[in-house]
């Protein structure tokens, strides 16, 4: 049988209506963090390397972790984690894992006060990171391929890449979800606790040597630390840019995985 003329619009926006309600009543009914959890399913259903969701499936993950709270990942400064032990050493980062498949992965970093992640990359990779108590410094960059001069050498750094400076400045929770991207919005940052703090990273899709996505590490470098032809025309600006050179992983770096003891997340 057909439909008449007009009413195959009018049974679409009817049916449309009903899934947006059916899909409300369910958000309401489950937890946030599983209500996280179904909706990086959708937001990264066609994901893959370099795949970038469309902008309002963006702005739906970020509201969604833009009212994301520590209690709702049971979560609170009291918390081992989060204390500063005094022996020297770098403090140590405990990284809870909340859920991983070849689309999307969700955790959690736990830095105590003075806690570290050093400046690295998300090749191909969508970001969406969320701090969910306490204070902390994010420095971020993107290639600056759109300048005179993007590379360097030396007879001490073999290869360095310019980098444009993105962000760097304090983020006091309750803040803004940050969201970087393959190619922009600082795809290489640095995070450091200014105060214990803990910080849900959602990565779309998640590392993989396999894909080569793999995590690269980068040492800094001031503008001025090499002479190379086109500089001058960046001089006035200077202070947006720097060197990345890479590096191994850090050996100062002690990131230790904890069993995630909040709300369970159900794959069904």
């Amino acid at each position: 049988m057909g439909i008449e003329p007009g009413k195959e619009t009018t049974t679409a926006t009817t049916n449309s209506n009903k899934s947006s309600r059916k899909n409300r009543r369910r958000n309401r009914k489950m937890s946030p963090v599983q209500n996280l959890f179904h909706t990086c399913k959708e937001v990264f259903a066609n994901g893959g390397t370099g795949f970038i969701p469309p902008p309002n499936h963006v702005e739906r993950l970020r509201s969604i972790l833009d009212s994301l709270k520590a209690d709702d990942v049971g979560l609170s400064p009291e918390l081992p984690y989060f204390r500063l032990i005094r022996n020297g050493r770098s403090p140590i980062i405990t990284y809870l894992h909340l859920y991983e498949c070849d689309k999307f992965s969700i955790g959690i970093f736990c830095l105590p006060p003075s806690g570290v992640l050093p400046l690295h990359n998300h090749p191909g990779m969508t970001v969406f990171s969320k701090l969910l108590f306490g204070t902390m410094h994010i420095k971020s960059f993107d290639w600056a391929d759109d300048v005179p001069c993007t590379s360097a050498t030396s007879e001490n750094v073999p290869r360095a890449r310019l980098a444009k400076l993105k962000v760097n400045a304090d983020f006091v929770a309750p803040c803004n979800t940050s969201i970087l991207y393959p190619a922009a919005g600082g795809n290489m940052h640095c995070f450091t606790a200014v105060t214990a703090c803990a910080v849900l990273d959602v990565l779309g899709p998640p590392y993989s040597d396999p894909d080569g996505r793999h995590c690269t590490y980068y040492r800094e470098h001031p503008f001025d630390r090499f002479p190379v032809d086109g500089k001058s025309e960046l001089e006035n600006e200077k202070d947006g840019f720097a060197w990345l050179e890479e590096r191994e992983k850090p050996r100062e770096l002690a990131v230790v995985g904890a069993p995630y003891r909040g709300p369970k997340i159900m794959d069904s």
